[in-house]
């Protein structure tokens, strides 16, 4: 078994990525394993170096071991851009020109898991004006789902202890894999990595288990293998919400300047066991 766990260091860490940290570290150790930390700090204009450091030193207070260094995704760069010129070489993929004010004017779009569905605006361009407009204008690359899905067939994967799930990427719409400020998105990067780095089971919360259609799609499409997932159930704060970077009062930093002994809080936190006033919930 292999876990790993990716913060973005973003903000700092709060009780929800320590459940979802001691969970992953828990199940590697346990079934003899491996534990692996991945610093997901492709997003350059909101990353912090600060935060990384932060991140580290949270998951070590708490009595997180990891085996070998932390991957950076900052520093893979090279196999997402291998794996998007795969897609665009069998025409998977097309580019974007629409800018955030043209998707928020087709509000008119169904929505999925992840919004609105990009109404497909730039799908049908003809190569002419694609290839003159690269050179001119801001781009993304979308996915072609339908493509996509036409090339796959359906999916499935193993949620642990609730069995197989069909996938569903359709109701994504063209999800964006690459932009300009982003040279992957979540969805790439972390499918690529997660294969790469051999993990053969991905814990992580709930919020995420749309993504999983996404990913499914990627790894069937680079014929990756299919990791078994378990998407627990959230923490949620005082107001019944889920807990956001913004939530200071529940951050591992504030709770380790206030003396928690971070090692008793991860064995609380694997039996199910929260401070006061907090809950795990399923969305």
């Amino acid at each position: 078994m292999l876990t790993r766990f990716a913060p973005s260091p973003t903000g700092e860490l709060h009780l929800g990525h320590a459940y979802s940290a001691v969970l992953a570290h828990d199940a590697a150790r346990s079934a003899g394993g491996h534990f692996l930390i991945r610093i997901d700090d492709i997003d350059g204009s909101r990353s912090r170096e600060e935060f990384v450091g932060a991140s580290l030193a949270d998951l070590a207070w708490l009595g997180i071991g990891r085996d070998g260094d932390p991957v950076r995704q900052s520093a893979r760069l090279g196999p997402y851009a291998a794996a998007l010129d795969d897609l665009r070489a069998r025409g998977l993929v097309y580019p974007c020109f629409c800018t955030r004010a043209d998707i928020a004017a087709s509000l008119s779009a169904p929505h999925g898991p992840s919004g609105a569905i990009y109404p497909g605006t730039c799908r049908s361009l003809p190569d002419a004006e694609r290839q003159r407009r690269i050179v001119a204008e801001p781009h993304c690359w979308r996915l072609d789902m339908a493509r996509a899905v036409a090339e796959t067939g359906e999916l499935a994967w193993e949620e642990a202890e609730r069995g197989t799930r069909v996938a569903d990427p359709l109701a994504h719409g063209d999800i964006v894999l690459a932009r300009k400020d982003a040279p992957a998105s979540y969805h790439l990067a972390s499918t690529i990595d997660d294969a790469d780095m051999g993990v053969t089971h991905i814990i992580r919360g709930a919020d995420l288990i749309a993504s999983t259609d996404v990913h499914r799609l990627l790894q069937a499409l680079f014929d990756l293998p299919t990791p078994l997932y378990r998407h627990h159930a959230l923490v949620c704060g005082p107001d019944g919400k889920r807990l956001a970077k913004r939530d200071a009062a529940a951050s591992l930093g504030s709770l380790r300047a206030a003396g928690i002994d971070g090692a008793a809080l991860a064995a609380d936190l694997i039996a199910g066991r929260l401070p006061a006033g907090y809950s795990l919930q399923n969305p």
